[in-house]
């Protein structure tokens, strides 16, 4: 007994440095993995921030782009009919969204509907400006229209996307 005795005697001093030990050992290895996780972290905001925010840049200049009044003013020549012109912008349009889509990586779902939503908008008013217009109309006709319809009906189909990008810009900085 007396043996059982010393040997937990120097087992139980033993066990408890031990367990120490383990302790700070472990401590102080969750703080450097902590302190590589900051400083990786750290490193991917130096990096991905400036592409995050040359996204939102390019698709602001998509919105301004497809927005009727810039939009018309770029595109509409005398020489085209209202058919032909409309197929011109619709056609402008579905290119620089298609040039754009890699940038919804760097932005929310949300904000990317939004921008979505904003096209289909502006490809819906220049669809229905074109509705009932005879085939042989000249372009400015059209043009007219979608200026006309986009007043009278006090539609903005890129205000709300532009306002969305910049809030969410605001939210990075």
């Amino acid at each position: 007994m007396e043996v059982l005795l010393e040997l937990l005697k120097i087992l139980v001093p033993a066990a408890l440095v031990l367990y120490a030990m383990y302790l700070t050992v472990k401590s102080f290895l969750d703080k450097e993995l902590q302190k590589q996780v900051v400083g990786m972290r750290d490193k991917n905001t130096e990096i991905v921030l400036p592409v995050r925010l040359q996204a939102y840049e390019r698709m602001v200049l998509f919105l301004e782009r497809i927005t009727p009044n810039n939009l018309l003013r770029r595109l509409s020549r005398a020489e085209l009919t209202a058919k032909e012109l409309q197929h011109v912008l619709v056609h402008e349009i579905r290119e620089e969204y298609s040039h754009n889509l890699a940038q919804q990586v760097y932005m929310s779902d949300e904000c990317w509907r939004t921008i979505r939503q904003s096209m289909e908008e502006t490809i819906a008013l220049i669809n229905q400006s074109a509705e009932g217009l005879p085939a042989e109309a000249k372009s400015i006709e059209l043009h007219r229209r979608i200026l006309q319809n986009s007043v009278d009906e006090n539609i903005d189909p890129t205000g709300p996307a532009l306002k969305r990008v910049k809030d969410e810009i605001r939210q990075i900085f």
